[in-house]
């Protein structure tokens, strides 16, 4: 890539001339000179609203996740659970101060049932907490006049959710009768790591992967890209790949700006890095190279004046971009002169003291 920038640069004439003056801006016979895979392009008051460049806005559950229905907890075999019958302490495990309700509850068996006093092996798996409630009050009825009970999961140990990636504590969260949706894992695992990129979110479930724009519900308020999470689900939070723009040439500091996912304009781009070095350089030739080895387009852009930096703000600038300010021809020449000064310097020198003898 910088082969090929360095390649085009004196393609395009912007090295110094014979004279020691550049042209600008680009002369037309440049471009005649150049491949067909290069473009020239002096940016105008004209022109420039062509190139301003809109953040992209994901559509709603871009990856396709169907939506869930709605949520209601269905027990499974690991779970503990709690049954109270009202008036009737001998039918219910009391818990105490050394035993929590999940050490005095039923625990559900691998066959999905679990034993309960008088009924016996009373099925479980795959029923709401509210449907084991009816089904034990038809069953104790035999035995006891208007039964009144509760049923609850005192320990939830059958069912989880795993996050992953990007986040402050990655870790397995327990599936509860409380709904949980992707921002709920999110927030349970610490909140978002600061170099997460919420916008690629992944859902992995029954096999299948599903990108998910989380970032669009935080700031677009999309609700389709805060699903809910169902028992099994793997969400992956990846890091966020650098979205570089590289300016260099005669600025204050020359460096790499990373885009974060903002629009940054070239006016932005070059007052964040110091602006242009008052000395060194040509306000005339500030370039922007955009695209790759096949393609390339060369945006040029003026700043004798302060409206070209008021177009610079309507340019907006994409990852991969390089922006290069051109150095001055008297910069150009002064560099040379004072280069050649110590050279001169040390022949007077040898030549005063050959004098001398």
């Amino acid at each position: 890539m910088m082969r090929f920038l360095i390649a085009l640069l004196f393609g395009l004439g912007l090295t110094a001339c014979a004279d020691g003056v550049s042209e600008f801006p680009v002369a037309s016979s440049a471009q005649d000179s150049l491949t067909d895979s290069v473009s020239i392009v002096r940016l105008s008051a004209e022109n420039i609203g062509s190139f301003r460049r809109e953040l992209a806005q994901p559509p709603e559950n871009v990856g396709g996740l169907p939506r869930s229905a709605a949520w209601n907890y269905r027990v499974a075999p690991g779970d503990i659970l709690s049954v109270l019958v009202f008036n009737h302490p001998e039918l219910t495990m009391p818990a105490g101060p050394e035993r929590s309700a999940a050490e005095s509850g039923f625990r559900v068996q691998s066959d999905g049932t679990f034993f309960y006093p008088f009924v016996g092996q009373v099925q479980a798996a795959g029923l709401a907490p509210e449907e084991i409630r009816a089904n034990l009050m038809l069953s104790l009825a035999e035995y006891i006049a208007d039964p009144q009970l509760e049923v609850r999961v005192a320990a939830f140990n059958s069912q989880s959710i795993n996050i992953t990636g990007a986040v402050a504590k990655p870790q397995r969260l327990p599936v509860t009768t409380v709904p949980m949706t992707l921002l709920d894992a999110v927030n349970a695992a610490g909140g978002l790591d600061p170099a997460a990129d919420p916008q690629r979110a992944m859902i992995q479930r029954n096999g299948r992967a599903y990108n998910v724009d989380l970032e669009g519900f935080l700031e677009r308020g999309q609700i389709g890209n805060n699903p809910m999470l169902g028992s099994g689900d793997v969400i992956y939070i990846p890091a966020r790949a650098p979205q570089e723009v590289f300016i260099l040439g005669e600025v204050g500091r020359p460096a790499g700006v990373d885009l974060a996912g903002e629009e940054l304009s070239l006016t932005q781009a070059l007052a964040r890095q110091g602006g242009l070095d008052a000395l060194r350089a040509d306000a005339r030739g500030i370039f922007v190279f955009r695209g790759n080895n096949d393609n390339m387009t060369v945006f040029q852009l003026s700043v004798e004046s302060p409206s070209g930096f008021l177009l610079g703000t309507r340019f907006n600038l994409e990852a991969g971009d390089v922006v290069y300010v051109t150095r001055s021809s008297r910069q150009r020449w002064n560099d040379t002169i004072n280069g050649l000064l110590p050279t001169v310097g040390a022949i007077a020198s040898t030549n005063t003291t050959v004098d001398a003898l």
